[in-house]
Parts: C-alpha cells; structure tokens; sequence
C-alpha cells in the first residue's frame, strides 16, 4: 500500500515501480515528523551522510543534478584565490573571477535544492514563500557584500536590482513557457498567480522608477531645490513604503487568501506527472535539509565575495561595462537555482508553480531585497538611491508590460517563451554597449 491509500501501482502499469526500490520511503503511512507534509516526509529522522550526499547530488531534476558536475570548480577558486591573494596579476583576477562564477551554480543549486525540500514540507503557499526566500539569499548576499564596499559600486548595485526582475520576467518566464510548451500545444494558468504577480509587479516598477522620473525633470533646470539629496530622501522613504507593501503582500498570500493559493498549487500538485515516483523518492530530513542551508550559504558567500573582489579588474581591464554587469552577468548567476526549478515545474506542466517562483522572486526582489539593502546602505552612510538609468528603467516598465500582456488570456505557448528571451538577448546586447555613467570626480572637473 502507498501513501494515496491504494497500491503502488495497477494493474495497467498506470504507475511503474521506481528504478531504485532502496530509495522508497519506510515511513509506511505513518508521519515520522509532526506538522511534515506526506509529499516532504523522509521516513528518517537526524542526519545520514551517504544519504545525505547522495540525495544532495541527485537534488531536484536531471538539469539540477547536472549542474552539481561543476563542484570542481568551488575548490579550484578557493585554491587560486588565496593563492595569489597578496599580489595578483590581471589575468589571475580574470581566472578567480570565472572560477568564482561558474562555481556560484552548484552553490546556489544546493541552496535552492535544500530551499526546495524544506518547502515541500510545510503547506503550499508557505512553501513557495520559503522556497522564493531561500532562492533570493544569494541576490541578499551578493547585495550586502556589494554595498558594504561603499560608493564604488553603486551603479552595479542598481544594475543589479533591475537585472534581477528582468532575469526573472524576460529570460526565466520565457524559458517556463517555452520548455512546458515543448511536450503541449498550450499551458493554462490561474489569475490568481498571474493577475495578481503581474499587477503587483507594475505597481513596483513604477515605484522603484518615480525616483528616477523626479531627478530627471528637475536636472538642468533652474530649481531652488538640492536635486541629489531630494533624490535620496525620496528613495528611503520609498524603500519604507515598498517594505509595507510587502508584508501586506505576503498577509495577503498566507492569511486572508491562503485557501485560493491552497487550492491552485494544490491542483497543480496533482498534475505532475511524476508525482508518485516523486513521492516515493528518498528526501532529507529537516535536519539534513537545515544542514545543506548551512552549507551552501557559506560557500555561496565566499563565491560572493570572490566575484565582488574581481568586478572592477573585469570593468577596468577588459572593458565590461557596469550596465551589463549589473544588469545581466550578476542576476543570471545568483538566480539560475530559482531558474532551473521554475523551468523544471514548467515542464512537468505545474504552470502555477513556476509562475509563483517567477513572480513571487521579481516581487521579492522588488519590494524586500531593494529596500533592504537600501535601508542597510542608508545604516553605513552609503548613499544609495533609486536614481536608476533611464535606459534601466524604460526597459524594466516596458517589460513589465510585455509580461503582463502575455499573462492576460491565462495561457502561454512556446512562440511567447520564445518571443521573451528573445527580447532579454537584445536588452543584454544594449547593455553592452552601455556606456558607464561619468565618475563623482569626473563630473566634478567638468
């Protein structure tokens, strides 16, 4: 008998036996763990070191599982960072720098994989909460090590905040739609998920550009007014703002909607194909999944700091430019964890997943992670506004919008997925050749 109350499967082979009858649960229909979902029940309880490995480095998809053949690489950056780390050349800056991105895929995997089995223990609407926040403790990272450095690297840092919603929007939602539009003529999603994320995310963009739209009306003109500290005062008091409409968000989410939320991953749940065998494969306990979170926020926080440390050789010597550091290299590595689990469930035909780790991570990033870091910056005396580019912003707006129109019908087909990547590969072209905004001092002299 399984844990659906019948057997394990029919007759007709409706339900093939695993590969691999060892990694069956052997919690036999009895909860090991109390409050733990069925579908995230171990059957163990404390930490197991080969299972613990062995289940890490399966971790969530084949995709996934892949990206774990690159944890060669997290050694290699930490050997040539400390080997050269008292009078490095340009090139073996360069190399760290590599090293150190290649190597934030496998942490930032395990991240969101350890995020992913703590979620599928608690009740949907949680659990996608808790596995969004997990997925964005890189970005938080790499935010927190980015600002602690002072004003050198602000134009990365509101890069980086634009980047990251576009990442999601644009290249995420468009490889979802694509991949679920592979194996079906069309996908259906809830307006509760879409409607909902994409209004929401309107009314954060438009937060976060007013900023910019006010400092670019009144520059050049002829106002008794101090422009940049105006700026500056706006953008913390809208930081506060966005903060409270998070938590409104997220009071909306778990309390006063829970059920509609409940209802539509719940149905969503049940049309994973894979969900007995899914079910029946071996999972960490919260220990275990506990210990994974320790683990890879560690490595994820030295890769962080290995990249910070090689951004401005990158800027300097091989003339990338600050625009597409910030708005493309930086947010397509901090989030390919969310990424990869977003397009899995898409594939799986689980739409209403992956469109709330979509949205719900460009929400996070919109209305948590910028006023965060913002409110840090404001404690160390940095000056950090929202004071975008307004090539950043127009695109943001514009693909909010693009978004928002592909959601309307409640349907998504592989042309549109298409259609979004395309438009990121062009926003990446453009900010190539961006060009980065003149110096303090530089301005200064002229």
């Amino acid at each position: 008998m399984n844990n659906f109350g019948g057997s394990a499967y029919t007759k007709d082979g409706a339900y093939p036996p695993p590969h691999r009858s060892s990694s069956l649960p052997v919690h036999q229909n009895q909860k090991v763990t109390k409050g733990v979902k069925a579908e995230g029940e171990s059957g163990r309880k404390g930490i197991h070191p080969l299972k613990f490995l062995r289940i890490c480095f399966r971790s969530s998809c084949t995709l996934s599982k892949f990206v774990n053949l690159l944890w060669p690489f997290v050694p290699a950056a930490f050997a040539l960072k400390y080997a050269t780390h008292k009078h490095p050349s340009p090139n073996q800056e360069t190399w760290v720098f590599i090293l150190s991105y290649i190597a934030m895929l496998p942490c930032a995997n395990l991240l969101g994989f350890a995020g992913q089995e703590v979620g599928r223990k608690l009740p949907h609407a949680l659990g996608v909460l808790m596995e969004t926040t997990f997925g964005s403790v890189v970005e938080i990272i790499l935010f927190m090590i980015l600002v602690s450095r002072g004003e050198t690297f602000i134009p990365v840092i509101k890069a980086a905040i634009l980047g990251s919603i576009l990442a999601n929007l644009l290249l995420c939602l468009g490889l979802c739609f694509f991949a679920g539009g592979l194996r079906r003529e069309e996908q259906d999603f809830h307006e509760a998920v879409s409607e909902v994320g994409s209004n929401l995310m309107l009314v954060a963009g438009m937060a976060l550009i007013l900023p910019a739209v006010f400092s670019t009306a009144l520059t050049g003109g002829a106002r008794p007014i101090d422009v940049p500290k105006t700026v500056l005062r706006i953008s913390r008091a809208s930081a506060i703002i966005l903060l409270v409409a998070y938590l409104v968000y997220v009071w909306y989410q778990m309390r006063t909607h829970k059920g509609i939320y409940e209802h539509v991953l719940h149905g969503d749940e049940q049309k994973d194909n894979d969900r007995v065998r899914d079910f029946y494969k071996a999972k960490l306990t919260m220990s275990e999944a506990i210990l994974a979170l320790v683990i890879s926020i560690t490595f994820v926080t030295f890769m962080a700091v290995f990249l910070v440390d090689g951004i401005e050789n990158i800027v300097h010597h091989h003339h990338i430019k600050d625009a597409f550091v910030g708005l493309i290299l930086i947010p397509v590595v901090e989030k390919a964890a969310e990424h990869i689990t977003a397009v899995d469930e898409a594939w799986d035909d689980q739409m209403n997943f992956a469109l709330s780790h979509v949205l719900g991570s460009s929400i996070q990033t919109a209305l948590f992670n910028t006023p965060l870091v913002m409110i840090v910056a404001w404690g160390l005396k940095v000056d950090l506004d929202l004071n975008f580019e307004i090539f950043d912003a127009v695109v943001l707006i514009l693909a909010i919008l693009v978004v928002g129109n592909f959601l309307r019908d409640g349907k998504s087909n592989y042309l549109e997925g298409v259609l979004c990547v395309l438009v990121y590969v062009i926003i990446a072209i453009c900010a190539f050749y961006y060009p980065d905004p003149p110096k303090p001092e530089a301005a200064a002299s002229h």
